[in-house]
């Protein structure tokens, strides 16, 4: 498997279209394949004309709090020759399928570390079979260039840029999912306007997002994990970090509604990431990291169910070189691939 490799440089409407363009094909057979896939994944059909108020009332907020990419997504829906409702439908797709009425084993293991050779590298477990809309964009804004991991016309999920900032995700269950961007376009926004783990978590604390979640931030003196909850952000500092999907952070953790299987598949996950990052050396190779990566039950193997999580990618970012190495599909057996700012 080979990933696309995406230029969207420019100004925000150009960076969209570059963005839709490149993936036109891939968008359009995505959005007719059972809504999204969203149509496998979700107990009660979904429709695009039953989703419409929602999905305006999702791209006002993205409006009204990071601009910039609410008119790259216009340029992606013209770019790709699709409306704008679906343009956004592709950036908040987990938003929309929500967790009260979808149970979740929870998705991704996540670490940082500092030292001589800063790293953040993750597992990318998700429902949906998406691992054949995976794609690598370079995004070049007027302040930032990144290295973004995309999936089905994401404008962002993980990454790193040229100010030596890493970004990558856990899914945590707390609180009312509500209106507003989705985290993922929130990474985007890090990658685009920080370049500290400090700015960062200030940027998180003034953004509204729409749904709960964990960030992870690197950069080449501190790492962190920002658990986001409603209104509520708690943020842990360190030389390293390590995340599953359950809240750490004591103030949280009462609020967590993953279930009693997810929480212990999660906790079991925790603690093997952590022996296993014990045994890495300081200065551990890329390819050292992608075996911890791909080694159970860090790596979730499939069961042929479109609607169970499963690792379909693995990534290692370098914040001191810039650079993303992904490795896609099930990293057990997949080869890497590797991008550099």
């Amino acid at each position: 498997m080979t990933v696309p490799f995406v230029r969207a440089h420019g100004d925000a409407f150009t960076r969209g279209r570059a963005h839709g363009e490149a993936l036109a094909t891939e968008l359009r057979h995505f959005l007719g394949d059972r809504l999204a896939r969203l149509n496998a994944l979700s107990p009660d059909p979904l429709s695009l004309g039953a989703l419409r108020p929602d999905l305006a009332e999702y791209a006002r907020a993205i409006d009204e709090q990071i601009p910039d990419l609410g008119t790259e997504i216009r340029g992606l829906a013209e770019g790709a020759g699709i409306t704008h409702d679906e343009a956004v439908l592709l950036q908040m797709r987990r938003e929309v399928l929500g967790y009260q009425k979808l149970p979740t084993m929870g998705d991704c293991t996540t670490y940082a570390r500092t030292g001589s050779d800063p790293v953040l590298a993750q597992t990318v477990d998700l429902n949906g079979d998406l691992d054949d809309h995976l794609a690598v964009l370079d995004v070049r804004t007027g302040k930032r260039r990144s290295l973004v991991l995309s999936f089905g016309g994401l404008l962002g999920y993980l990454g790193v840029n040229d100010a030596g900032l890493a970004v990558g995700l856990n899914l945590v269950l707390a609180g009312k999912w509500r209106h507003g961007p989705s985290p993922y376009l929130a990474i985007r926004h890090l990658l685009d306007t920080c370049g500290s783990v400090a700015e960062a978590v200030e940027t998180l604390r003034g953004m509204r997002l729409a749904a709960s979640r964990s960030v992870t931030l690197c950069d080449l003196t501190t790492t962190a994990w920002v658990e986001i909850a409603d209104d509520d952000l708690r943020s842990t500092e360190g030389p390293e970090s390590v995340h599953t999907n359950h809240f750490l952070h004591p103030d949280l953790a009462p609020r967590d509604e993953l279930t009693v299987f997810a929480r212990n598949f999660s906790l079991q996950r925790l603690k093997a990431c952590q022996a296993g990052i014990e045994r890495l050396p300081g200065q551990a190779s890329t390819e050292d990291h992608f075996a911890l990566l791909s080694s159970a039950p860090v790596r979730v193997a499939g069961n042929g169910d479109i609607r169970r999580e499963r690792t379909v990618a693995a990534v290692v970012l370098r914040p001191d070189r810039g650079e993303l190495h992904v490795r896609p599909g099930d990293p057990a057996f997949s080869s890497t691939e590797s991008f550099t700012l």
